[in-house]
């Protein structure tokens, strides 16, 4: 038998906008823990404190949850990784900024990585669709940045884009993993000297050749 808490939680009327975060916040603990197949809109319903209708209402099913996630956590790795990008025009640094942006976004956001780079849903058109757009759209942002500075062509910088936003993501998602004794921050900093002594040898534009 529910608890009075328990009612006044699930009968309080909150704004929409505050509501749907309530459910988006339950709904990610659910999907982190248990994988998308396995989660339930019971089990989301009854993490978030409201009744069934209540979700259906914001949600109409659980693939319109997921994606909904997916989006707001695809679209926070974005403008962190161009905020990286655009917080200095020293590329060294910028190199080191993006990178921990990578990690950070990793380690942070109660597993929200894990619906980016370790869907189990990827078969799904509109899931792998979001999925390589923002893996895409953060290597476009570094392309940028190496083709106006380097003058490559955008084949050429783009690969050397992918390369960098790759190694990014997968070192920190194997730094997480493995629980090292590596602070974050110095495992940022190691990948980020690595990334630079590679990246760093390629002329600006202008200069000697």
């Amino acid at each position: 038998m529910a608890s009075p808490a328990d009612t006044r939680t699930r009968s309080a009327r909150l704004p929409r906008s505050v509501r749907r975060r309530q459910l988006l916040t339950a709904a990610q603990e659910i999907f982190v823990a248990q994988g998308y197949h396995a989660a339930a809109m019971d089990d989301i319903a009854e993490r978030a404190g409201v009744s069934k209708p209540v979700l259906y209402q914001h949600f109409p099913g659980k693939l319109d949850l997921y994606l909904a996630l997916l989006d707001q956590h695809a679209e926070a790795l974005l403008a962190a990784v161009r905020a990286a990008l655009e917080s200095t025009s020293d590329n060294k640094q910028r190199v080191a900024a993006t990178i921990e942006a990578y990690f950070r976004f990793v380690d942070e956001d109660g597993g929200a990585f894990r619906l980016v780079f370790e869907s189990d849903l990827t078969n799904q058109s509109e899931v792998r669709e979001r999925v390589d757009g923002v893996t895409a759209a953060c290597a476009e942002a570094i392309r940028e940045v190496i083709r106006e500075d380097a003058g490559l062509p955008d084949e050429a910088a783009m690969l050397l884009a992918v390369g960098l936003s790759g190694m990014a993501q997968v070192s920190a998602r194997y730094w997480l993993a493995t629980e090292g004794s590596i602070p974050r921050d110095a495992a940022a900093r190691l990948l980020a000297s690595l990334s630079w002594r590679g990246i760093g040898g390629f002329p600006r534009t202008g200069e000697a050749h």
